[in-house]
């Protein structure tokens, strides 16, 4: 066989094999949102400017804004065992973060600022109010610099397991920005993405939230597992949460904010004691409890008792 003829093969053979992986990504995304559990008939549109961002609005009183935990699976769902206790005294807000749930998903690089743009413009355009905020999870981070940079838009803050000062710190690594390159190509990088959300790995990934594997529901998996395959670019969110582009330090505005603090943790999830003990070091306003029995997801695991906690704090 010629050199030609050989370039000639390989070429067609790349050429398959890309077409290939096409199909088996277009199956997969088709398969992963056929069930459409996603689809909410009340959901609301907050025309912003770099996409829509969809949400709930529940119930009446002072408002109160759900803010989901930052992956690519993650969407507003995570307060579904919790909306409708709290719109008995509240105007609950729940939110879908750019590049998670039912909103949209640019193909972009996703930032802590980005987040605080974000949240500070819909309270400002949607709630209209100062508002009491419920976060979970790394959105903590850019919850606290939202607050630190715009104070008159929020009241009460409740973190749910906030990351700790060190992880909110993390720089993006040395082979961050090739490894994010690799995951923007339009088909292997969809193919390493879609391995990254596999509803396996989404399975995985709620047996270490919970501390109890076996409540975890298959209707839990399926709606994460949809919400990581909804939209235009799912993957870019799932980048820059790898690459560490979401991480801010936040020491300095901590320190700064003179709202009133609460932490709410799973007694069971490792280290959160001194976790939340160096949170108080930074502030010493910062009220914390613990829920028995859970890990990263206390709201979803054990929501009687998370409730009690919340509601406690906020009446």
């Amino acid at each position: 066989m010629t050199t030609k003829n050989k370039l000639i093969t390989a070429s067609i053979l790349s050429t398959s094999s890309i077409a290939g992986i096409s199909l088996i990504n277009k199956l997969i995304k088709l398969s992963a949102v056929s069930k459409d559990l996603m689809n909410d008939p009340n959901k609301l549109c907050f025309h912003w400017r770099l996409g829509d961002i969809c949400y709930t609005k529940a119930g009446t009183g002072n408002p109160l804004l759900l803010i989901h935990d930052l992956n690519a699976a993650a969407s507003s769902y995570e307060w579904h065992r919790t909306i409708s206790n709290l719109s008995k005294n509240h105007t609950v807000y729940s939110i879908d973060l750019l590049g998670c749930g039912r909103s949209e998903k640019p193909c972009l690089t996703y930032t802590n600022y980005l987040y605080v743009q974000l949240i500070s413009d819909f309270i400002k355009s949607e709630i209209g109010h100062r508002t009491d905020i419920l976060v979970s999870g790394s959105s903590s981070s850019f919850v606290i610099m939202a607050c630190n940079h715009s104070p008159e838009l929020f009241n009460r803050l409740i973190l749910v397991n906030p990351d700790s000062i060190d992880v909110c710190s993390q720089l993006p690594g040395p082979y961050s920005k090739y490894y994010k390159r690799l995951l923007d190509f339009p088909v292997i990088g969809t193919l390493f993405y879609h391995m990254a959300v596999s509803r396996s790995s989404i399975r995985d990934f709620f047996n270490k939230a919970f501390h109890n594997p076996k409540a975890v529901k298959e209707s839990l998996i399926d709606l994460y597992y949809e919400a990581a395959h909804l939209g235009l670019s799912p993957k870019s969110i799932y980048a820059c949460v790898r690459c560490n582009y979401i991480r801010c330090n936040i020491t300095h505005a901590l320190e700064k904010i003179d709202n009133s603090i609460y932490l709410i943790g799973g007694d069971e999830k490792e280290n959160i004691k001194e976790l939340f003990d160096e949170y108080a070091s930074y502030n010493s306003a910062i009220e914390y409890s613990f829920i028995k029995n859970t890990k990263a997801l206390p709201h979803i695991e054990k929501p009687a008792e998370f409730l009690a906690n919340v509601n406690l704090f906020l009446n």
